[in-house]
């Protein structure tokens, strides 16, 4: 894929629309108005709690036709329906390029999980029985297919450092294999991630930045540096 961009036949949002979610977003409303290139590497999003981290990376899901509770391409099951529906983006492709896709989302996998439980045959791997964070990397890991697209919204949830770094090492042999990663996290170890492109999302909508420049990654060394600094001013 080379770009997410405004579909030009879809009508303009109207001011009721404008006025209400997702575009009330920052990050949405600047997706939907820009569209959003794709750089060569892995993309990585940053940013607090309710900054719309998520919901942008469900708005990509929905646009390349991803199941938005997750799953691979053929996926097709549903809890509760509380994704944004499309918004009149669509992709732009090079000629000839993988139409494999996977969105992993750390809610949903319980979902994910039972969804491929009751398929014929089950699977191969009781995902159930691990713990949540072997369990999510081992499903990314039996969906890695080299190409494709892999949508993974704040895996770092389910992961210790450890697991983390073994998923850095995951999305780097995807990489490496010609993927395309986009990645939404609040862990400054995903957020390292060799060869990405970082997007900082906040009350500014999305904008390109450094590691070292992150909030998040500042507030970590800080707090790491100095905790009771932090915790003081919680009691």
């Amino acid at each position: 894929m080379r770009r997410f961009k405004p579909d030009p036949g879809a009508p303009p949002p109207t001011r009721a629309q404008r006025g209400t979610w997702p575009l009330t977003v920052p990050a949405v409303a600047q997706l939907l108005a820009e569209g959003l290139e794709l750089p060569a590497g892995p993309l990585v999003l940053v940013g607090e709690n309710g900054s719309g981290k998520s919901t942008v990376m469900e708005l990509l899901a929905v646009t390349l036709g991803l199941n938005p509770e997750g799953g691979s391409v053929n996926t097709r099951f549903s809890t509760r329906a509380s994704e944004p529906e499309s918004q009149g983006l669509v992709v732009e492709r090079s000629p000839g390029a993988s139409r494999w896709g996977v969105f992993l989302r750390d809610e949903t996998l319980h979902g994910l999980y039972s969804y491929l439980e009751s398929l014929p045959g089950g699977p191969d791997v009781d995902y159930h029985a691990l713990s949540h964070g072997e369990a999510f990397l081992e499903v990314l890991t039996r969906r890695a297919r080299g190409g494709g697209t892999y949508l993974l919204d704040e895996p770092d949830a389910a992961l210790s450092f450890g697991g983390s770094l073994a998923l850095v090492s995951v999305l780097l042999d995807l990489a490496a294999a010609g993927a395309q990663v986009v990645v939404a996290t609040h862990s400054p170890v995903v957020a390292a991630l060799p060869g990405a492109q970082l997007l900082e999302v906040g009350d500014w909508g999305l904008r390109p930045a450094r590691w070292e420049d992150l909030e998040l990654t500042r507030s970590w060394r800080h707090f790491l540096d100095e905790p009771a600094a932090y915790l003081r001013h919680l009691r």
